[in-house]
């Protein structure tokens, strides 16, 4: 993840109770301070920043001075099936290391953690001259900021991003040391981890051990950590204050009404469509065997889980609840806009925003299919990609390259394309296969564009051709290829480099489009974040960026469908829920549970819910307590907080977590782990 620069802004005018994602920067002091007692000091706020972890894909947390660090299981599945194996399948039995010794290294996991953050706003927009185009600011602001990253990491050696906020009203500095020895110590089998599978996915009550403890290295030994969360053996209580430590991906609660509209009647249709179809191919594809099974889980569970998301964020936005909210909001501001001499000049940026939606739905089939590499679903096709746009970015002065080719994200470029991770061969013909059929559908057979590709060949045969013609699943290989020049790289014959190259032209064209007009909205936006500072002032959040922020709530239940949500669910009731459905597949909890089960204090929490204002990116987070006790870990969110991309409700919108205490009463009678327990300080 990187700089996020697009639409990432303020939240709506109204403000409910515990809604936020707060930069470490600025944290609500003064409400902490009049709703619950509570204000956070420097110490404090510093410890929890340095405590906390950033996963590729989500978030984590130290929990002990030797480099233990908590996250989610299903954070790290990705990686969990990337070292299991056939005879030794570890993201479905689950793994407890007997020593530090028989710790198993993780392909390929980097962890950060945050240093330090630092406004680099005047540095930005400094490079901006009078007089200058639009086209030419924004080229000036990337410049600058290439520049600012590059110096960065050069003088500290730590990971730098600038991070774009409140419409390019803010730009900060974040710096991250970087954990490349990760191994891992503790999972739990998948079956309690994902307990109940896709139909209690999002729902409440929940029984769920999602959760997984990897260890940080250093020179070959455990990393020395100051900054760690002590382990709540109570965990959290009813009614509590809590905070959520985590890093969000990407909400959009400056979404004008238009915008919003493109939401729901254009790009999410496109998008549940793409994963229906990939969602259909890989269960045909796991049904082939247990093998086949195994290496499409991981994926197979990341679209039900997108699905669901999206089928929820749909649902919420053709609420007509919420259409009401937020056009009430929109034109209240425009009318404030209208009736103030001095922002009137802001007064077309929401046509301008309309105008950018149009030009959108005009292009998003075949950016999708393209530059999305939607119509190549392969890992082959992926590094074929880069490696066709490394060889050619390379060449450019850095500020002028695309942003992912910039010096700055180079490491993490390379350590996604040299990954020794394992490439299924099968799985790759099934998912090619499937896309390149999607392209034909799209365009139809005899199109140009189709007919370069498949080379008047059926979609499986030139996916079976390809993967088995392909040396791009040597590291090595890709390495030598990665020092090629644009003319070196044009000549190879490897079929996925060939392919890459066939669509390059339209792909880089329909990019050039796509970023034109994301500038374009960018503008806009930064217009109505303009109105917004003149009528609240600038002490709000802003949207979501794949960034650490901290949110808080209270423990508590809820009240839907005519009935009253109790916030906590026990151990025991994960065996009577086992029970309510049958045990039968995805209720039905490992054998290890039922063995101790007359060991278990039934009656420990084990889920909870809280008001805290989550999304995705958030999956792994640690919850604490006003002490900085570790009293939960962030799994999920319920069914009615799947609209918070777009707007909050602390009526209903729950945060979901595993409790502490439930954690730590089965690492110790069902698992026995004993030396990870102790270190825990139990």
């Amino acid at each position: 993840m990187r700089h996020f620069i697009i639409i990432a802004g303020l939240l709506c005018l109204t403000v409910k109770a515990d809604e936020g994602m707060w930069v470490y920067t600025n944290l609500p002091k003064a409400h902490l301070k009049s709703a619950y007692g509570f204000e956070p000091t420097p110490e404090w706020t510093e410890h929890l920043m340095k405590s906390s972890v950033r996963f590729p894909q989500g978030s984590g947390s130290f929990i002990s001075a030797n480099g233990l660090v908590l996250t989610n299981h299903h954070v790290a599945m990705d990686y969990l099936h990337k070292i299991s194996t056939a005879s030794r399948n570890i993201a479905e039995d689950g793994f407890l290391a007997t020593s530090q010794a028989a710790e198993i290294p993780i392909t390929d996991l980097e962890l950060n953690q945050l240093e330090s953050i630092e406004d680099v706003t005047k540095q930005v927009e400094g490079s901006v001259r009078a007089g200058m185009t639009t086209d030419e600011a924004t080229a000036a602001r990337r410049s600058t900021i290439a520049l600012i990253e590059k110096e960065s990491k050069d003088q500290t050696k730590l990971l730098s991003q600038v991070v774009t906020l409140y419409q390019g009203g803010q730009y900060h500095l974040y710096r991250y040391k970087v954990y490349k020895d990760v191994r891992l110590v503790f999972a739990p089998e998948f079956r309690i981890a994902f307990f109940g599978g896709d139909p209690d996915n999002f729902e409440f009550p929940r029984y769920n051990l999602d959760m997984t403890v990897v260890r940080a290295y250093e020179n070959g030994k455990p990393a020395a950590i100051k900054h760690y969360l002590k382990w709540s053996t109570e965990g959290a209580k009813a009614d509590e204050l809590v905070f959520v430590s985590g890093h969000p991906g990407k909400t959009n609660r400056l979404y004008t009404v238009d915008a919003l509209r493109f939401m729901r009647d254009v790009r999410i249709k496109y998008v549940l469509d793409l994963l229906r179809r990939r969602e259909i191919a890989l269960l045909l594809y796991g049904s082939t065997g247990a093998e086949a099974k195994r290496h499409s889980q991981d994926e197979l569970f990341a679209i039900q889980n997108s699905r669901k998301v999206y089928l929820g964020q749909l649902k919420g936005l053709q609420s007509n609840e919420i259409f009401a909210q937020k056009q009430s909001e929109e034109l209240e501001l425009r009318a404030q806009v209208a009736a103030d001499e001095n922002l009137r000049h802001l007064g077309d940026a929401w046509s301008e925003v309309s105008k950018a939606q149009k030009a959108h739905n005009k292009i998003l089939v075949k950016r999708g299919l393209l530059e999305q590499m939607h119509a190549f679903n392969s890992q082959y096709f992926m590094m074929a990609r880069t490696l066709v746009r490394l060889a050619d970015e390379k060449q450019k002065p850095n500020g002028d390259r695309l942003f992912e080719y910039q010096d700055g994200g180079r490491e993490v470029l390379e350590s996604t394309l040299f990954s020794p991770a394992p490439i299924y061969e099968d799985l790759e013909v099934a998912k090619l296969s499937e896309s390149l059929s999607l392209l034909a559908e799209t365009y139809g057979y005899n199109h140009p564009l189709v007919q370069k590709v498949l080379n008047g060949k059926d979609p499986q045969t030139v996916a079976e051709q390809a993967v088995a013609g392909t040396k791009l699943g040597s590291v090595a290989i890709r390495k030598l290829l990665a020092g090629s020049s644009p003319a070196e790289l044009r000549q190879s014959h490897d079929p996925f480099i060939q392919m890459a190259l066939a669509v390059e032209k339209q792909a880089r064209s329909v990019r050039a489009q796509y970023d034109a007009i994301v500038e374009t909205e960018l503008q806009a936006y930064s217009r109505i974040s303009q109105a917004l500072f003149a009528v609240k002032g600038t002490s709000v959040y802003p949207d979501a960026t794949f960034t650490l922020r901290l949110a808080y709530g209270s423990v508590k239940g809820y009240r839907t469908g005519g009935a009253d949500v109790a916030p906590m669910t026990t151990l025991g009731g994960a065996f009577d829920h086992e029970k309510a459905h049958g045990a039968v597949d995805p209720w039905l909890l490992p054998e290890s549970w039922h063995k101790a089960k007359a060991n278990l204090d039934l009656t420990v929490p084990f889920n909870f819910v809280s008001t805290a204002d989550i999304i995705g990116g958030n999956s792994g987070s640690p919850v604490v307590n006003r002490d900085g006790e570790l009293v939960g870990l962030i799994f999920d969110g319920n069914i009615q907080s799947l609209t918070s991309s777009y707007v909050y409700d602390d009526d209903v919108s729950r945060s979901v977590s595993v409790h502490s205490a439930g954690i730590m009463e089965v690492l110790k009678n069902v698992y026995h782990a004993a030396d990870l327990v102790k270190e825990l300080g139990q």
